[in-house]
């Protein structure tokens, strides 16, 4: 029997291997008393399995707010502890609202649970066959970037809000005429009144367009169609019917539904931010790892994943950002056409480049940085120049300073950006 295997950090109070009896009971075919219709039959068929259950150590103070009367510790010591649940593939089918629901349901607000975070998920080959991923990924992202090697050398609009349609051009034509290949809307910007998406989306495809005449390559611009489902299939469209090669999505706003749907709609990339990432993942005793949360995503059709950047601005630590962006690239279920394009963002300069390479040992990525290329006191083509040639000493072996004594752009960065 094909089964789905999900891995937790669990802290309880209560009897741990209770505790496992009761999280598996909740999350299948019990509930909080035994009835005559959950027959040992039913439960071996149907139930939720304990697969493995190890201790860690304790503590004397719950991880989350308890209160005392349902923390459930008779010795006044919360247990931390590995726990490894499968459930049998028949209880859902491959189905990716109903796998969430499964693996992150009730189970994070039992009363004997004070602390709960999903570390590892494990798939049966069947969601592979539901799901077909990305369309694009790291090769079809190359092709229609004309970037065949190396990092793709990105920005995100600045100010990400604020600007008019007219406005958004001209940063647009400047970042152009400065050799960028990416670009990207802010996840704030879709379709306010004072910028409206599609009088954006021909206002920049002009500018996108004619650069491509002139470059031979076009560059490759993420526009933010975050809305409903109707709104972001029609958005879509245009992007597409402008001679677009990229749409971004916000995750979290629209939903595995909405991704999914996306997916089978779209014929352009899709460029997928965590935006809302922090209140999933930031406490390290509740929510989710990355890893397993991005395949979710990735299976829905993700092309593209924010991983956050190294010495970003944000709470996330350099080792949890290259954990993300490796298991990005990683494939999911064997599956070599799973892989999408990690994508580094957050306070990023090409200070980030050698140790971003290194700890990646891949240059299929993304690397944005907004302030990093539109401050740089050359102007936009010098910014944009200097993060190219960080990421070509970085894939050289070749050390910033030597790096900037053959490149002005690099030399006037370096002092800016320390």
């Amino acid at each position: 029997m094909e089964r789905i295997h999900a891995t937790y950090w669990l802290e309880t109070g209560d009897d741990p291997a209770h505790a496992a009896e009761v999280i598996a009971g909740e999350q299948s075919s019990g509930t909080f008393v035994a009835l005559p219709t959950e027959t040992p039959e039913l439960k071996a068929r149907a139930g939720a399995r304990v697969e493995r259950l190890q201790i860690l150590d304790s503590s004397t103070v719950p991880s989350l707010p308890t209160p005392a009367a349902v923390a459930h510790t008779a010795n006044g010591r919360y247990t931390r502890a590995l726990l490894e649940l499968s459930w049998p593939l028949a209880n859902l089918g491959p189905c990716l609202p109903t796998l969430m629901a499964t693996i992150a349901g009730n189970l994070y607000e039992l009363r004997c649970v004070t602390g709960l975070r999903l570390i590892d998920l494990q798939l049966p080959p069947a969601f592979a066959q539901a799901y077909p991923g990305p369309a694009f990924g790291v090769a079809g992202t190359r092709r229609l970037s004309g970037v065949h090697s190396g990092p793709l050398i990105g920005t995100i609009i600045k100010p990400s809000v604020g600007l008019s349609v007219q406005q958004t051009a001209e940063q647009v034509q400047l970042l152009v005429d400065g050799g960028i290949d990416f670009i990207k809307d802010d996840e704030l910007q879709a379709d306010g009144p004072a910028c409206p998406f599609d009088e954006r989306v021909k206002a920049v495809m002009r500018v996108v367009r004619a650069a491509a005449d002139r470059l031979g390559r076009m560059p490759m611009v993420a526009f933010n169609l975050t809305g409903n489902l109707d709104q972001m299939k029609r958005r879509h469209d245009l992007v597409l019917a402008e001679g677009g090669s990229c749409v971004m999505a916000c995750l979290n706003s629209i939903g595995l539904v909405g991704m999914t749907e996306l997916r089978r709609h779209a014929q352009l990339p899709i460029h997928a931010h965590r935006a809302g990432w922090g209140y999933l993942s930031r406490s390290p005793q509740l929510g989710f790892d990355y890893a397993p949360w991005q395949k979710l995503w990735r299976l829905a059709g993700a092309d593209h994943l924010h991983v956050n950047g190294l010495r970003n601005k944000f709470s996330e630590a350099d080792d949890s950002v290259m954990a993300a962006a490796r298991a990005v690239l990683a494939p999911v279920m064997d599956s070599a056409a799973m892989t999408a394009m990690p994508v580094f963002s957050s306070g990023q300069t090409g200070l980030q480049a050698h140790d971003t390479y290194a700890g990646l040992g891949s240059a299929d990525l993304i690397h944005t940085a907004g302030g990093g290329i539109f401050g740089h006191p050359g102007g936009v083509a010098a910014g944009v120049q200097s993060f190219r040639d960080a990421w070509q000493a970085a894939q050289e072996g070749i050390e910033l300073e030597r790096a900037a004594l053959d490149s002005p752009a690099l030399a006037q960065a370096l002092g800016f950006w320390r």
